[in-house]
Parts: structure tokens; sequence; C-alpha cells
């Protein structure tokens, strides 16, 4: 576990949602997503490539998890092997990512973004991240832990990092 990760916490057993209160939230996870892509949209429809979201995704988990093949992509997004292949396919194409066979097992091929595509990367999540550091302003400081906290319980495996760190 990395300093600015939240500590693991033992779950409150008395506490018990209701299904309308669980509903709220469910509403209110799918808003916020909205919310955020509608931030990003705009430096994704200027994208020369023709690249969507599915590849700001990929082009993101590749700054954060360098090295990532389809079989990681795959596990992280819930894409089809397809669609993940396609995804670093295009990224590649497009000069964003470049990939290089695995001495160990050739049937994986590690991806790494280039500087092309840490570029396009900033692009877009630069303007989620102004979104996001003003909601957590607006929500206060006490809540950051707790809001990261609910998130990685939420992504459940997903939020565990190669070394075992909790984003």
């Amino acid at each position: 576990m990395n300093a600015s990760s939240p500590s693991p916490t033992v779950a409150d057993p008395r506490l018990i949602l209701r299904p309308e209160e669980l509903d709220a939230a469910l509403e209110q996870f799918l808003l916020a997503e909205a919310a955020l892509w509608i931030t990003a949209d705009p430096a994704l429809e200027g994208e020369p490539h023709n690249l969507g979201r599915g590849h700001f995704r990929a082009a993101f988990l590749l700054k954060r998890r360098p090295g990532i093949g389809v079989k990681d992509l795959t596990r992280l997004t819930g894409l089809s092997k397809q669609g993940a292949s396609r995804i670093l396919r295009d990224l590649i194409a497009a000069g964003y990512a470049s990939s290089s066979s695995n001495d160990e097992d050739a049937r994986r091929r590690p991806t790494v973004l280039t500087e092309a595509g840490a570029a396009f990367e900033t692009r877009v999540s630069e303007r989620m991240r102004s979104h996001l550091s003003s909601a957590f302003r607006d929500g206060g400081l006490d809540a950051v832990l707790g809001a990261r906290r609910i998130m990685a319980a939420v992504a459940g495996p997903r939020a565990v990092r190669r070394g075992g760190d909790t984003l």
C-alpha cells in the first residue's frame, strides 16, 4: 500500500442500506460518470485519428500501468479480448502506443504510450481531473478519503495494481 492510498478498513456490519438508498447511490455513480465524459468529450472530438472513450481509457491505463497488454486491458475494462485488441491496435496505428514481444512469453505483447500518446492522454484527462478536483473541493477534505474508499470497493480487484497497492 502506498502513502496516497486509502488504508483498508473492515466493513461495518451495522451499515445496512435500503434499496432506495442504494438506488440513489447508483444513480449518482451513473450521473457522475456521464458528467465526467461530457467534460472529456470536447477533447476527444478534436482527435484527428477518430479515437474515442475506449481509446482514452486504454491510454489512461497505459499511463498508470505501463506494459499492460490485451489480457490486462480486458480484465481492467470489461472489454472483450477482441475489443481490447482493436483499441490497442488503433492506438498503435495512431502512433500513440507501441508494443514489443516479451522474451519470456511470445503471446504477451506489453504496450506503452509514446510521447504522442501521453499528450493525447493528458489532453483528455486534464479536463476530467479539473472536474474531479472541483467535486472533491465541494465535497470537502473529510469526504475525499471516504469517496476513494467507496470507489475502490466498487472497483474490487481492479483497484489493486501489480505491486499489490490499492488505488
